[in-house]
């Protein structure tokens, strides 16, 4: 088998880690150059230290010459200075894991939620890696957005672990203030929503009402609850039989007859929904964890497809559980 050679920019970040820890057991991959301006030189399990014994491995302050494909693990505004600061072989396929480029046609990025457009994503050269609280509400709702059974507002209240907010720390990141604590941040106007009314618009372009967003930060590390609801018409049943058909030719999204909880999908590249119906509402549970199918799981799956390998390649992973 040819191997992929890979590069990590931001390889020192938690997007960064992820990708090493799931990439250096990857059968079809081999890494090539793990970028940090910060951390050249040094030994990657000085900063990911449960690497240590893995492979003598060390952060770079260069791209290697032979890379195929290159992860972006940068922070926001980031990603574009970086490609616009140097020329990189055409034949060099990108993921980005940042927002820079989730807007419709920007730069030639493909937007990389593959339960949305798994096969346009097999012949992308760019992929724009969704938000991971976009990536668990669009689950939520891509099966009724497809039917046209959108009508109304949404209404999703949602709570992220602390890895979400990245590893620089501030105010809301330290332990002694996020620990034991609940607080909702960026109300009503989350940066997700755009890439989630532009997927659910794709599918049902006539739907123009809006999402009731309210996010919350957890006392947790990681993993997302999202909770939904929406006013619709389907009988349970029905609902049902329309997402278990959506998610049948996807292997990491499952409907699941039982409430689900975040412990059943950290360390996983899976997404678990649930559905119940109250009166005239459909509620809709979407857990995932934040790092992986929210973001380094996800974009290693776009690679996979991307390269035409078998899309679960490196990525059947098992949840912690306790």
């Amino acid at each position: 088998m040819n191997k992929v050679n890979v590069g990590i920019v931001g390889a020192s970040g938690y997007t960064g880690g992820e990708l090493i820890r799931l990439l250096l057991h990857h059968p079809a991959v081999e890494l090539q150059s793990l970028y940090s301006r910060t951390h050249a030189g040094k030994p990657v399990s000085e900063i990911h230290s449960d690497l240590l014994g893995e492979r003598a491995l060390k952060f770079s302050s260069e791209i290697a010459p032979e890379v195929d494909v290159l992860f972006l693990c940068l922070g926001h505004g980031e990603s574009k200075k970086f490609l616009q600061s140097r020329t990189l072989d055409a034949h060099v396929k990108i993921v980005d894991l940042s927002q820079d480029f989730r807007g419709p046609n920007e730069h030639g990025f493909v937007y990389g939620l593959p339960e949305l457009q798994r096969d346009t994503l097999r012949h992308a050269s760019r992929i724009a890696n969704p938000g991971c609280f976009a990536t668990c509400i669009q689950l939520a709702l891509l099966p009724l957005a497809q039917q046209h059974k959108l009508h109304d507002e949404i209404h999703v209240s949602a709570v992220t672990g602390s890895t979400g907010a990245g590893q620089a720390l501030s105010e809301t990141t330290h332990f002694t203030w996020r620990n034991n604590n609940l607080s909702v941040y960026k109300a009503f106007e989350h940066q997700h929503l755009n890439e989630i009314h532009h997927s659910l618009r794709a599918l049902q372009p006539a739907w123009q009402a809006a999402i009731n967003f309210i996010p919350f930060r957890g006392g947790f590390t990681r993993g997302i609850l999202a909770a939904v609801y929406l006013n619709c018409e389907l009988s349970l049943e029905q609902a049902q039989e329309i997402y278990a058909s959506y998610y049948a030719p996807h292997p990491f999204t499952h409907v699941s007859r039982s409430n689900p909880d975040v412990k059943q999908v950290v360390n996983t590249n899976n997404c678990v929904l649930y559905l119940e119906k109250h009166g005239g509402k459909l509620f809709i549970i979407s857990v995932l964890d934040n790092l992986l199918k929210g973001a380094s799981g996800q974009a290693a799956q776009n690679m996979n497809l991307m390269f035409g390998l078998e899309e679960t390649l490196g990525l059947k992973l098992k949840a912690v559980a306790f």
